[in-house]
């Protein structure tokens, strides 16, 4: 009992000690809790944006005073052309669209928003109840059914893979870059390097072309296991549009990693400020939970993160069958990223440790 006390007394005084394990192991996790609780305490359910196809009985002729009410959590916009409101919902644009047919009330939503197309179904459904309500002592009117505007074959794998992939290649282009970079100038084989008869361009080209090439491998794995039957991920027709993004996506990371690499001293330095960039930005770049709840300030900011403008594109391509030209907006903006990222971490890189 005596060694057990002994050696627990050690472990804890010894993992005291450790401002690293510290920091990572609960200032961390508070940081976050502090921050992102914060932000989101107290945010109400936000005000859904619904389509109205052509005449909706159950909105048009509810009393002035309940649709006001309504119209507190539900933005109504009216259209006539059925084709282009699905459209709409199925990239994003919208929640929902509304239609009725007789008694039977239809909400269109897209699978790829299911947090933002849960919130306007319990809201639609809260207006039908309304409407049925108002027909008191007498069956409900009007019921309502819910269709996705997609393939309802597709599963939660075609909009957990896009995430999950982009959190991946940001954790490993930055890691990699960041620490590898740190680790050669502290040991001294940039400075032999340096000396070397091999150009630097070649390389740091060769060094960017092995990380572009684990990258492609990683996301063929990840793509080929989320096919497999057992997951049932289903490729779009333009799924290989996933390889630019992809190459764009790592040249933006490898970029910011290179740019810590470069101002840190220290390999644990680079570690913990990596740690410091990937998790916010895998958290609020929509790696994991979608943002459309967050304030509208914070969703601006998000715009900063590079990894949101990769899960972005990704998730046209694979989950809503969108074309190649959807996703050159985001292509240029990762390009951007990497662009200036590069040009500051040249301004401020060292060969030998100061």
């Amino acid at each position: 009992m005596n060694g057990f006390q002994s050696l627990a007394r050690a472990m804890f005084l010894g993992f005291r000690r450790d401002r690293t394990a510290l920091f990572f192991t609960i200032a961390l996790p508070l940081l976050f809790l502090l921050v992102i609780g914060g932000i989101f305490a107290k945010q109400s359910t936000p005000r859904s944006e619904v389509l109205e196809i052509g005449p909706v009985a159950v909105l048009d002729q509810m009393p002035s005073d309940m649709r006001a009410g309504f119209e507190k959590s539900l933005k109504i916009t009216k259209i006539t052309d059925r084709g282009s409101a699905l459209e709409k919902v199925r990239k994003g644009d919208y929640a929902a669209a509304l239609e009725q047919s007789g008694d039977q009330v239809v909400i269109h939503y897209s699978a790829a928003d299911q947090v933002k197309s849960g919130t306007a179904e319990s809201q639609v459904e809260g207006l039908v109840q309304a409407a049925n309500q108002a027909a008191s002592g007498r069956p409900p009117k009007y019921r309502l059914q819910a269709q996705p505007v997609e393939d309802r074959s597709l599963k939660a794998i075609q909009y957990i893979t896009p995430g999950l992939l982009g959190w991946a290649l940001a954790a490993a282009g930055m890691f990699g870059a960041s620490t590898t970079l740190v680790t050669w100038r502290t040991k001294g084989v940039l400075r032999r390097l340096r000396l070397s008869p091999v150009p630097i361009r070649t390389l740091f080209t060769a060094r960017v072309t092995v990380s572009l090439g684990v990258a492609l491998v990683q996301a063929a794995l990840f793509i080929g296991i989320a096919t497999l039957p057992f997951f049932g991920l289903k490729l779009s027709h333009s799924w290989w549009m996933v390889i630019p993004m992809v190459v764009s996506g790592m040249l933006a990371f490898l970029a910011i990693g290179m740019l810590i690499g470069a101002w840190a001293k220290t390999q644990e330095a680079a570690q913990a400020v990596t740690q410091l960039v990937v998790l916010p930005m895998a958290f609020l770049g929509g790696s994991f939970f979608p943002i459309d709840s967050a304030p509208k300030w914070l969703r601006v900011v998000t715009e900063i993160f590079p990894l949101r403008h990769l899960n972005e594109g990704m998730l046209k391509v694979v989950a809503r069958g969108a074309g190649p030209a959807a996703v050159l907006p985001q292509i240029g903006i990762l390009l951007g990223f990497a662009l200036v990222a590069t040009i500051i971490a040249l301004r401020v890189f060292r060969w030998e440790q100061i």
